[in-house]
């Protein structure tokens, strides 16, 4: 069974912090547009293929991270957590920001 997959506060407040609420001028997506078109299928792959993606730390399996390219962004990097309950915890997000011109 494909576990859940729940965000975490302080994954909102990062993703705020890198795209924010309206769309940039040459083409960034806001943080409502990653929501919607991004969120859904990353998370879909974090729950399926979660024992696949790297560890973020050496002695613990339970935080991995994927990276990937997206439709809005070029590339990603989200952390997560697998908890007690057997759920996935979306905590950390960095998206890489330097492909739109200044």
């Amino acid at each position: 069974m494909t576990p859940s997959v729940r965000v975490d506060p302080h994954f909102f407040f990062e993703l705020d912090a890198q795209l924010g609420e309206r769309r940039g001028p040459n083409g960034e997506p806001s943080a409502s547009d990653f929501l919607l078109v991004e969120l859904p299928t990353l998370s879909v792959v974090i729950a399926e293929r979660f024992d696949e993606l790297p560890a973020l730390y050496a002695d613990r399996d339970d935080y991995r991270y994927l990276v990937a390219t997206g439709l809005l962004v070029p590339a990603v990097t989200i952390t997560a957590q697998l908890v007690s309950d057997g759920s996935i915890v979306l905590f950390g997000i960095d998206i890489d920001l330097t492909a739109w011109p200044e």
